[in-house]
């Protein structure tokens, strides 16, 4: 059992929200590992990280905060109470182990008296020295954390809990840098938006067909557009899925989407080439192109430009006039069929509302980039595009995927996408994708 207490001084929390200081920190890592290929070496590659100060028993962390994971886990061998079960999660590269501990935690003017978290006292290639941060903040689902939920309720949980039911949610707007990145608990940040009506929502797609639990912050993904042409997608490789489903991942730099869709993308944008010894797509620099992902339920979908400052992706590496593509392949995703990271969650303000008043949990999102700026501002940062037009490969292959077994994990810098979350730090390409060993 965990116990919520609130500083006196900040009970107006509990009605009006509150917003969570976050940090957007950047490092330099070299000889990157990849879930794409191995060995893969980009030069002056950054990943970034958005991390909030957390205390663990009057000790500061700093945290990533992971929309792609469940559990809350530190370094950490001082704990006042441990009921000594282990604490273990394995991913493609690296594992941490420790013990289930509990111990009063405090966000923001949240203190949780008996919070149970994980307590890492051992970690294997997950390169945190170079990260910045000393563990994760889950913000999934408790079905997927790997601490069990008869054992104690997540950190989300106990803060939630303390709103009204219509208040119950948080929101994130990942900027390119510290002024425009924003992470809020029951309220919006006014700096973006005033008001939940201007946001578009979605059910959140279930674990599985017809259940009532949920996994992930995954929503259906209908088409990509390029240039305004509809791009259609390959069918879902989730059993029982209409249509294919995104999730959404604050953990994960890149876009990661089925091998087959994003080979034909790049294909039919022009200005592109694979290398083929790293499965890696490269795009012009100067290539100026718009990209947009219709996301929603079948009726009520609506498209999210992307910034094209995102589709080349300059900060993830440049070899002369070309850059790292911020949509990369990966067929290794059974919960999901695309994984939505930063280069994509930049261009929008998200909502994540968990289940309430009887109604399934969703997702709000509202587009913050305007198609036309966003293409004169590109042309001033990287010159005119000499690319010409190729034909779009619009209509996808008619047959489904097939996936490995390996649940669906997004990572940036030392967390992610629930395998472990926690912190896979280059499974991925630039950034990252990380699994959990189920």
């Amino acid at each position: 059992m965990s116990v919520l207490l609130l500083d006196l001084n900040n009970l107006w929390a509990n009605a009006q929200g509150v917003k969570i200081p976050i940090q957007r920190t950047t490092k330099q890592q070299k000889n990157l590992g990849t879930i794409l290929s191995s060995n893969v070496s980009v030069a002056s590659s950054h990943e970034f990280a958005y991390l909030a100060n957390i205390q663990v028993g009057g000790q500061g962390f700093l945290a990533l905060l992971d929309t792609g994971s469940s559990d809350l886990w530190v370094v950490s061998s001082n704990c006042t109470k441990s009921d000594y079960k282990p604490f273990n999660l394995n991913y493609l590269m690296g594992s941490v182990t420790g013990l289930v501990g509990t111990e009063k935690v405090t966000l923001g003017p949240f203190e949780i008296s008996e919070q149970v978290l994980g307590l890492a006292n051992g970690t294997t290639g997950l390169g945190l020295a170079g990260t910045g941060n000393s563990g994760i903040l889950g913000l999934s689902f408790p079905l997927e954390a790997a601490i069990p939920d008869t054992t104690g309720t997540t950190l989300l949980e106990n803060v939630l809990a303390s709103f009204d039911e219509s208040s119950r949610y948080f929101a994130f707007k990942l900027g390119r840098d510290q002024l425009s990145s924003s992470f809020t608990l029951g309220q919006l940040d006014s700096t973006f938006a005033n008001d939940t009506s201007q946001f578009a929502f979605t059910s959140v797609y279930p674990s599985s067909p017809g259940a009532e639990t949920y996994d992930y912050w995954k929503i259906p993904i209908h088409a990509l557009t390029i240039n305004g042409t509809t791009f259609e997608l390959s069918p879902s490789g989730v059993a029982g899925a209409k249509t294919p489903l995104a999730v959404m991942d604050t953990g994960t730099t890149l876009i990661l989407g089925p091998s087959a869709d994003v080979d034909r993308f790049y294909n039919s944008i022009g200005g592109t080439k694979k290398d083929e010894t790293q499965n890696q797509w490269q795009i012009r620099c100067d290539r100026n192109i718009a990209i947009g992902f219709v996301l929603g339920e079948k009726g009520h979908t609506k498209e999210y430009v992307m910034d094209p400052l995102d589709l080349s992706w300059e900060e993830g590496g440049r070899d002369g006039d070309w850059c790292l593509g911020g949509v990369q392949a990966n067929d290794g995703v059974s919960s999901g069929d695309w994984l939505l990271g930063d280069t994509f969650l930049r261009n929008t303000y998200v909502i994540h509302q968990i289940a309430s008043q009887g109604n399934p949990p969703q997702v709000g999102i509202l587009s913050m980039t305007d198609r036309d700026t966003a293409f004169a501002k590109f042309t001033v940062s990287r010159g005119p595009d000499p690319t010409s037009p190729v034909p779009i490969l619009s209509d996808a292959p008619n047959r489904p995927r097939t996936l490995s077994a390996v649940a669906i994990c997004g990572i940036s810098g030392a967390g992610g996408y629930v395998f472990g979350l926690v912190l896979a730090l280059l499974i991925s390409y630039c950034v990252a994708s990380r699994s959990k060993g189920r």
